[in-house]
């Protein structure tokens, strides 16, 4: 099925002038690289279901990727059409046993990163996950003493968060009708793939509570930026190693947050960005993976979240960052 491509501004500055990072030619050479990196590290009897967010992706290939001059975003453009890109997510059907691997397979790094959130909130309180999936979040900051409820446009992903003890509900943030104020809102993993960015972040940020917290976390566009030119150069089984473990390979995302272009958009929605955090991809080795794939994407992302910890200029140099923003109380700028 085609689907209809539009021209659009940068999404979070609105600004026209940018750079092109990689063309149709460019994204398709780094399609069929992707194919080989991952046929390497598989077992031949691999199942077709368990290619997903390995070479298959719920969005198409770009078109077209460009950074922009003013805020250095990277993104789409052009890009599919809102309703398309929602229809996608709704309508995507993943297996129960994969789902049940992605449970498993990212406990560890939900564990962090609810234990991450409670140290910047300071206190455990009423929570809601936009893009709740699969409800690994969810279930590691019930541990963490959070009661969080999960939203997500994908029905058959939220009947097996349920199955799993979570609280969710089918729908977008924009179609959220609540009083309810929460001591923090969490988009992980998620806002890179939303129509409206701008928009989203505006909207979560009105139903923090005084001091709560929005966390997010996203592909580095910067991280690939960078690297791209790489895999034209002598260096390119390095460039394509690292990209293709953290799943920056053709980069699968409407949209490739930079630490600065981030903290503008949280900044211009009146929040105080108070830590950033550098990382990797959550682990996706499983089952189906040799044995030696595993322990090479094991060790390499234990060495990318090595800079991690070292604020903006850590978060700068890692495939994946989180940033962590409060809403300001009363008397507070």
């Amino acid at each position: 099925m085609s689907v209809a491509l539009e021209l659009t501004r940068c999404p979070v500055c609105d600004a026209a002038d940018v750079r092109e990072i990689a063309g149709a030619d460019d994204l398709t050479a780094e399609a069929e690289e992707l194919w080989a990196f991952h046929t390497r590290r598989l077992r031949a009897d691999t199942p077709a279901e368990r290619l997903a967010d390995r070479v298959a992706f719920s969005q198409r290939r770009p078109y077209r990727l460009v950074q922009c001059v003013e805020c250095t975003l990277v993104y789409r453009n052009p890009r599919e059409r809102d309703f398309e890109l929602e229809k996608t997510y709704e309508s995507e059907i993943i297996g129960e046993d994969v789902l049940q691997s992605l449970f498993e397979t990212q406990r560890a790094s939900y564990e962090a990163q609810a234990a991450r959130l409670t140290d910047v909130a300071g206190r455990a309180g009423s929570g809601l996950e936009i893009g709740s999936y699969v409800g690994g979040f969810l279930a590691a900051a019930r541990k963490h003493g959070w009661n969080f409820q999960g939203r997500d446009v994908n029905e058959r992903a939220n009947a097996f968060a349920r199955k799993q003890g979570m609280e969710v509900a089918c729908g977008t943030l924009e179609d959220l009708e609540t009083r309810h104020r929460y001591r923090s809102v969490c988009i992980w993993n998620c806002l890179d793939q939303l129509p409206e960015p701008r928009r989203a972040v505006r909207l979560a940020a009105a139903l923090l509570e005084r001091g709560g917290v929005l966390a997010i976390r996203v592909p580095n566009g910067a991280f690939y930026a960078a690297l791209r030119p790489a895999l034209k150069r002598f260096m390119a089984p390095v460039a394509r190693t690292l990209l293709a473990h953290n799943n920056l390979l053709t980069f699968p995302y409407r949209t490739g947050f930079t630490v600065r272009s981030l903290r503008r958009l949280l900044e211009d929605s009146g929040l105080v960005v108070v830590r950033t955090f550098g990382d990797s991809l959550v682990p996706i080795a499983d089952q189906w993976t040799r044995r030696w794939a595993r322990i090479e994407e094991r060790g390499l992302k234990q060495l990318l979240r090595v800079p991690g910890a070292a604020g903006d200029a850590g978060a700068a140099l890692s495939p994946w960052f989180e940033m962590y923003a409060l809403r300001p109380g009363r008397g507070q700028s």
